[in-house]
């Protein structure tokens, strides 16, 4: 409860104040780094499928500590080239963590080429969580998203067909120079983003099957407790059942056209098809066209 209620002061201050809190923890947190808690849990997007709801879920777990200033931190996809210092600072001291299970989210870390090798070098024994959505529904949600922060301005139509021009050779860019960044990459990816199993088998091969959790958000939706429920026991904590789960961050929008909705569909019939082995199931999105 009393984290909840610091989560919600540092969301009304205003944001000079809270980009003024930030650069005071983190300059805090540089010079105590030594003495703090890297986490344990990665939650590594999808980005607009349900991960700010993982989040707040998890910082009402009684045994998990999240960071200390931002849900997620960065570091392993754009963020990387501040080194490892840096991203200790982000976390809580050892101390007052009282062996509670540290944990972040950053929604760029599963589509980055690099993050999952990063992680499994600086984090071997780490447990990541990865949320996917209705692939459709996600590329959407996340044009909305872009389009209000102001990094798309072309209508979502024209964004998903001048997609593959768009992003062309900067996975492989990425891939190549650790040191380079994309801004197409990152906010233009509408549809490569939702090709999750492609994405999922960078971390199984990095860091095992056994400790990559993957969960469909549209189950989540449908049925919070329980999914959440399951998620804790595969994670290996102790189960907290919450009082509510909402939707946090939802962008609603107006419906897609249906010609465009049953094209985008048929996009995502083989990447779709591919994600049932890690999920154990056919994904929650495509249940009604099987029934």
């Amino acid at each position: 409860m009393i984290r909840a209620a610091a989560s919600r002061l540092r969301r009304r201050l205003p944001l000079p104040l809270r980009r003024t809190a930030r650069a005071g923890l983190l300059a805090w947190g540089w010079l105590t780094a030594d003495l703090r808690q890297e986490p344990d849990i990665l939650v590594v997007g999808a980005q607009r499928a349900g991960t700010t709801t993982v989040f707040r879920l998890l910082s009402e777990h009684p045994a998990l500590c999240r960071p200390t200033v931002d849900k997620g931190t960065g570091y392993f996809d754009d963020g990387y080239r501040h080194g490892r210092r840096w991203y200790r600072a982000h976390f809580p001291l050892r101390r007052s963590a009282r062996d509670r299970i540290t944990f972040e989210c950053s929604g760029y870390y599963l589509f980055h080429p690099l993050a999952a090798e990063r992680i499994a070098r600086d984090l071997p024994d780490c447990q990541v969580v990865v949320m996917v959505r209705d692939p459709v529904a996600r590329a959407y949600s996340a044009h909305r998203h872009e389009t209000a922060r102001g990094f798309d301005t072309l209508p979502f139509a024209d964004a998903v067909a001048r997609e593959a021009v768009r992003t062309a050779g900067q996975a492989d860019m990425l891939a190549a120079d650790p040191e380079a960044t994309s801004f197409a990459h990152r906010h233009h990816a509408y549809l490569a983003r939702g090709d999750y199993a492609a994405q999922i088998a960078r971390y199984v091969t990095a860091l095992g099957r056994a400790r990559v959790h993957v969960v469909d958000a549209d189950a989540l939706f449908a049925d919070p407790v329980e999914v959440y429920v399951d998620l804790q026991r595969r994670l290996g904590l102790p189960v907290h059942r919450p009082a509510e789960v909402g939707r946090w961050n939802e962008r609603p929008g107006t419906p897609l056209p249906p010609d465009l909705a049953a094209e985008l569909r048929h996009h995502f019939d083989a990447p779709d098809a591919a994600l049932v082995p890690y999920l154990g199931r056919v994904p929650h999105w495509r249940e009604e066209s099987l029934s």
